[in-house]
């Protein structure tokens, strides 16, 4: 068993989620469920900055979400700024029990699709591997929110850390945290939205110059209409 880095370092190792290919898109608001639970530092969704939130009970707003393109920028961007070993969760000859807590520090867990598990490129992308024991032949697979809630108790334990306070039989929720997006959406990042806004500012200043030399001037603000070309699935703010 690995020594958590708190015990050197005085600070708990992070844990980060990669969601990308899960075909039942319940599951990831089930999902956010637990990662508030085990107090995880970000979700990672890939592909699509929507998500939905059935199953989480108003969880998802307690967990931070980013977006990314594609899987190579979302494990370059947990390297190379957050430090983190990619872990799958998947069977191989060269996984490791999840109960040995064959941890290092920061680490971001690779989820597969319920079906098919990881593919091939997210098989690549990763530094190692676990797998949960199974010790009955009822069942060849756990469901990808089952077992991401194991994996997470796991690590939350081998961190370090502190259990959060209860009352009675339930534990205590915090306030929830003020929306910056529309509910199933992940928000904008600073840079995305200035470039948005230079964007709209563009199309505006372009109309309204059209306008004039047409004979019908009009505030450029007046003809601001939201770019969604540009940036795909982006709302509108």
């Amino acid at each position: 068993m690995q020594e958590p880095k708190s015990s050197t370092s005085g600070r708990c190792p992070e844990c980060f989620v990669i969601v990308h290919n899960v075909a039942k898109k319940h599951n990831i608001g089930t999902l956010a469920r637990s990662c508030t639970a085990f107090n995880v530092a970000q979700i990672c969704l890939v592909g699509s900055r929507h998500y939905n939130t059935f199953g989480s009970h108003g969880s998802a707003a307690h967990v931070p979400l980013a977006y990314f393109v594609t899987l190579d920028e979302c494990c370059a961007w947990l390297h190379t700024h957050k430090g983190c070993e990619i872990i799958g969760v998947e069977i191989t000859d060269a996984a490791h029990a999840v109960n040995t807590h064959p941890f290092h520090g920061n680490t971001a867990f690779m989820l597969g699709n319920e079906g098919t598990g990881l593919s091939e490129h997210q098989l690549k992308l990763c530094d190692s591997f676990v797998y949960i024991p199974q010790h009955g032949q009822g069942t060849a697979s756990l469901n990808v929110t089952v077992a991401a809630s194991i994996i997470l108790h796991h690590f939350a334990v081998w961190a370090g850390y502190q259990e959060c306070s209860r009352h009675g039989a339930k534990y205590d929720v915090a306030p929830p945290p003020q929306r910056t997006a529309a509910r199933g959406q992940v928000p904008l990042s600073s840079q995305e939205a200035e470039a948005l806004k230079a964007v709209r500012q563009s199309s505006a200043s372009q109309d309204w110059l059209m306008e004039s030399e047409s004979g019908s001037p009009s505030n450029p603000a007046d003809t601001e209409q939201p770019a969604t070309g540009l940036f795909g699935d982006i709302f509108e703010g």
